[in-house]
């Protein structure tokens, strides 16, 4: 999709501090982080939402989980959270679908368990 800024950081348009990349996904650290590791993983193809997820690209999100694993490991990462908005009202503001990997402190639930609140 050619005016989506995921789109634009895969295709190297944009600057990010790759993590990870494979042949389906792409992996940053997040510019407004939430907690010590703050990666996004997004899949290449272009899935607006989850919403949008379908019998043919659905195999897409299985890889953005393997390639979760891999980051773990590579990053000696033992626990995280992983985190999808879809929608406005759920907070996603980029309509790419991604996923946040937080890591590297101990959480609890809801926002103020990372020190941010609404």
């Amino acid at each position: 999709m050619m005016d989506c800024l995921f789109c634009k950081i895969i295709d190297g348009e944009i600057p990010s501090t790759k993590v990870y990349e494979d042949e389906y996904v792409y992996s940053f650290k997040d510019i407004a982080p939430i907690a010590p590791v703050h990666y996004l993983i997004i899949p290449k193809a272009h899935i607006a939402s989850a919403n949008d997820i379908t019998e043919e690209n659905s195999s897409l999100v299985a890889k953005v989980f393997e390639a979760a694993a891999k980051i773990a490991k590579a990053e000696g990462i033992e626990s995280y959270r992983i985190i999808n908005n879809c929608g406005d009202d759920a907070g996603q503001t980029v309509k790419h679908m991604h996923f946040h990997m937080l890591a590297g402190v101990k959480m609890g639930w809801g926002p103020e368990s990372l020190g941010k609140t609404e």
